[in-house]
Parts: C-alpha cells; structure tokens; sequence
C-alpha cells in the first residue's frame, strides 16, 4: 500500500550517515526545517571520529589561499578542479572559525592565529592544520553530535540503514520526471524496512574503505551512498583513485588503527626493521620531500621496500622528534597514539612503530556541484561519498574534514532555498515474495572473497591483468549477490555486502579505462602519465566520458 501524501511543511531532510558531513548538514537546516538522521550503527561508529591529523585551514600569516590551492594541485596531480579548490580554501578559515564558535577543543597556541597552534602534514608548504593534539575527528564529532542530540528540530535514528533511493521509478505515475523522492530504511532492531518521504535526501556516508582487506575506516565504511545513487541513475567520478594511507599500525591486535600522518609531519622518519638509524631510511630513494611526499608516493614506496626486502613492515621511528623537541613534546601532541601503543607494548619515544600502508580514502564517488547536488533532483551528496574535483588523483592531507564543513554548509543553504513543492504518495517496501534466509554462510563468504581479490588485484600496484581477473570475479560475485537479495529479506551485512559489490565493480571498471599512472593509480602496464588527463566520469551505461 502506499503511504499518505505528506503536505509539503511537514516533510523532513534526510541524511544518510552521522559522521562530519551529515552533522554540518543538519546543524544548518535544523532550525527551519525538520531532519532525520540515519546511522546504521552506533552514532560515534563512523570516519570522522577516527580522523586524526586535523582540518585545513588558511590562517596563517605566512599562509595564502594560492597556496593551498597550489599544494592541493600539486597533490591531485593534474586532475583538481581548480574552481572548487579555490572556493574551498577560500572558506577554510570561516570553516574552522565555525567550529572553533561551536566549541571544539582545538589544540591552543595563545600566538597562533585565532589562538590556534598549526601543524604541518605531507604535501603541505606550511603549517596550516588545525588539530586537537591526535584525535581531531573525535574532538569535532563530539561536539557537533552533542548539539545535535539536543536540537529539538533533529531525531537521531541509531541503527537504521537505508536500502535504497525512492525514486520516479517507484511511483505509479505516467512519465514521471526524474527525482529522489525518500528513501527505504531498514530497522536494524525490528528488521523491518520503512519509507521515509523527503524534502531532500543528503547522502553523507563515507568511503569505501571495507572493499579491501586492510584499511584504517571503520565497519561503516561499505560505500552505501555511492551505491544507491549509482544504482539511481546518478554518475560517479574518479573510482579508480583509493587513497593507501602509508601508514597503519602492524600489529596482530590492531587492524585499524591509523598512524597519522602529522607524527612524519612533525620529523618522524620511515625506515627498513633490518637497518638501524640513518642506514635504514629508504624515502630518498623515491623522492626529494623524504617523509613529507604526499601520501600515494609514500604508500608506494613502503610497498616496493616491503616486497623487495621481503618484510612485512617498516618502521615509522619518532625518536627523531625526542631527540629535537623532547619527549613531553610527542606525549602532548600525540596523546592517543602514544596510549594505544603503549598498551600493547610499544613505547613510541624509544621503540619505532610498525606500520604498513591500507585502504584509507575514496577520493571519487557521486559527482556533485558545489551545493552537493547530485544528478538526480532531490538528491545531494557531501564529504567522502562525493566526487567534487578537491582530491584529483590524490587527496591533500587533512582537506577532506575542510570539504565536509564547506560543502556541508553550501548544501543546507541550497536545500532551505529549493525545498520542492509537494509530495506524491510513495509505495510501501514490498518484501511479501521474499523469505528469510536459510543460512548466512554465502554473505560471509562472499564478503572475504570480494575484500581478498580487491586487495590482491585492485591494490596500491595494479596490471591490466589483475584487472580483468577481478572484473570477472566480481561479475560472478554481483549475479550471486543478487539472486540473494531477490529471495531473502534484507539484513545489514546483506544490504553492505551488495553496496561494496557495486562499487568494486564501478573501481575496477574506472580504473581499466585509466591507460596511464596518476596519483594514486598505478599500473604496471602503463607507467607514465599521459601528458594530458581527464577526470574518469562513468555513467549508468557504465561509458567513460570526461567531465563537463
């Protein structure tokens, strides 16, 4: 049956995702407009409370908005749009003024810029990070969620994922244009999937991070939103560009935990575990900028040193930054490493740390404009799930917290502004030619084996090849997927596991038709870089075409 027609005033937004994104998103329509905000685990479970390095923001009087824009560029490698770097550096520091006025408990120097102490990370010409000693995410996601859960205009819903975009396709109407209209979410606690009409739906979900085997995100990042507007009709971008944080702790006890980058920033050295000292080092071997190359390089060379020296590691050493700015020094700046660590046996200030690089950041995803619209009206997108043209080939460090805040904002002043008229009936979920499942076995063994090929094939180094073998996997894998989710009813691990096979399939496919190596795309078989690049844009038919 379909549900009631819902007057206009009394439809809410809804985001998809309680991380940074959807928080700023809802802050600013709150107090005109009603907000729903889904989280299919706990509220504090997603990417931003993991965050660590810091928020970009120029403030600096030895700062400038050209060079961030340049370093950005630089980073991107040919691929960064320059309009939407510029407008976001040019908002950086109303960005960081914003949460700086909600409370956020940055790390203070009374001689800084709005009394702020500045760090420096990878790929950066000056120090122009704003951090909360090493746990920023946490320290801004408290705070935004606090607001949050006392605004009386915003109802939380833990445990809830959404299942799929309503669309025109739905309705039963003639020739209806195209537009998201809601969306179907599943109560995890009741098992039951409810339509949700909308205003606006905001997808602010995250990255795709579980694809792989190894990665620094959480269980949450499965690459929902991406997957339902793809499945939509809406375009992604640039999904051959997976960031590999270079540096993940390696330890049997740990499989997540990320060793940011501002320790290197700071004066860390990267060395081999069989070499001692300065005869270990290995980074000026790949680049002038030593530790302090952007990411994609530095993952690249941990990874050719591994396998070349066949060891399962490398060390990340801080007695560098004891021996010039003392050992309080590092305990103060990197309090939760340097706990974490710790208490499995590792004192940073004397022993090296353990590291290997993992799956970190999705730099592609929805192509959306600058107010997170997407291709469908009615559906926006923000943070991680979107492809804005900021991360290019490779993302700037500590940018990604900066774009969720920016086009956070920008997204809720176009939602106020363009709130549609009206709201057709929508049909209920229909679950009544599906059953329970019998026995679980086929997702867990699908989710292990969809993860292991990406990692294998789809990693930090990939070959034609390697390519076509996954292609041809994960083909067989979808069509298994598939016929499961026809028959049974829907279940979270059921509901990720379909979303990270669309989205393999959508990496693998963009990354095939990339026939150079950029940023964080390499490939055995085409080495260099074609003097003259693209974004990867891929429609529903699944074409290549560069963007507008």
């Amino acid at each position: 049956m379909p549900t009631r027609r819902d007057p206009e005033s009394r439809l809410p937004v809804v985001i998809v995702g309680a991380g940074l994104a959807g928080l700023t998103v809802a802050l600013q329509i709150a107090p005109e407009r009603p907000v729903i905000v889904l989280a299919k685990r706990r509220l504090d479970e997603g990417a931003t409370a993991w965050a660590q390095g810091g928020i970009v923001g120029v403030l600096g009087s030895d700062d400038s908005i050209d060079s961030h824009v340049r370093d950005t560029q630089a980073a991107g490698a040919g691929l960064v749009d320059e309009h939407t770097a510029r407008f976001i550096a040019h908002h950086s520091a109303e960005a960081v003024a914003w949460l700086v006025e909600r409370g956020v408990p940055f790390s203070a120097d009374p001689e800084g810029p709005l009394g702020l102490h500045l760090t420096r990370e990878g790929g950066h010409a000056v120090r122009r990070i704003a951090h909360a000693a090493d746990a920023t995410g946490k320290a801004i996601h408290d705070v935004l969620l606090d607001e949050v859960r006392r605004h009386p205009n915003i109802a939380l819903r833990e445990r809830w994922m959404a299942v799929d975009l309503i669309t025109s396709r739905h309705l039963r109407e003639e020739a209806a244009p195209p537009r998201c209209y809601g969306v179907y979410a599943l109560d995890i606690e009741t098992q039951r999937v409810e339509t949700l009409p909308a205003a606006a739906v905001v997808l602010a979900t995250g990255g795709v991070g579980k694809v792989y085997r190894y990665t620094s995100n959480p269980d949450t990042a499965t690459g929902d939103g991406i997957a339902m507007a793809w499945r939509a009709g809406g375009r992604v971008g640039n999904m051959e560009f997976i960031q590999f944080h270079p540096t993940c702790l390696y330890h049997p006890q740990e499989r997540s935990f990320l060793i940011t980058e501002a320790l290197r920033g700071e004066g860390a050295h990267l060395r081999l575990p069989n070499l001692d000292g300065e005869a270990g080092r290995f980074m000026a071997a790949h680049d002038e900028r030593l530790e302090l190359a952007p990411r994609d390089i530095v993952a690249r060379a941990i990874d050719f040193e591994m396998k070349k020296h066949g060891v399962d590691h490398v060390w990340l050493d801080a007695a560098p930054i004891v021996a010039a700015k003392g050992e309080g020094y590092l305990r103060a700046h990197f309090p939760t490493i340097h706990a974490r660590c710790l208490a499995l046996g590792i004192d940073i200030a004397r022993q090296p740390i353990p590291v290997v690089p993992a799956a970190h950041y999705t730099c592609g995803g929805v192509v959306t404009d600058l107010d997170g619209r997407s291709d469908l009206p009615g559906l926006y997108a923000v943070g991680e799930t979107t492809y804005t043209g900021l991360h290019g080939a490779n993302r700037l460090a500590s940018n990604s917290l900066l774009e969720c805040v920016v086009l956070g904002r920008t997204c809720a002043s176009h939602i106020l502004a363009n709130a549609r008229a009206g709201s057709p009936a929508l049909p209920a979920w229909d679950e009544s030619q599906v059953e329970n499942a019998d026995e679980q076995v086929v997702i867990a063994h699908n989710w292990d084996e969809l993860r292991l090929l990406m990692w294998n094939y789809v990693g930090i180094v990939r070959t034609t090849k390697r390519l076509e073998r996954a292609l041809h996997r994960i083909k067989l894998l979808k069509r298994e997927i598939d016929d499961y989710y026809g028959s049974f009813r829907v279940t979270r691990d059921l509901l990720e596991l379909r979303n990270l096979v669309d989205c393999a399939e959508l990496i693998v496919r963009s990354a095939l038709s990339r026939h150079e190596s950029r940023g964080l795309h390499y490939s055995r078989d085409y080495p260099e870089a074609l003097p003259v690049s693209f974004p990867t844009i891929v429609g529903r038919r699944g074409k290549r075409r560069d963007a507008d």
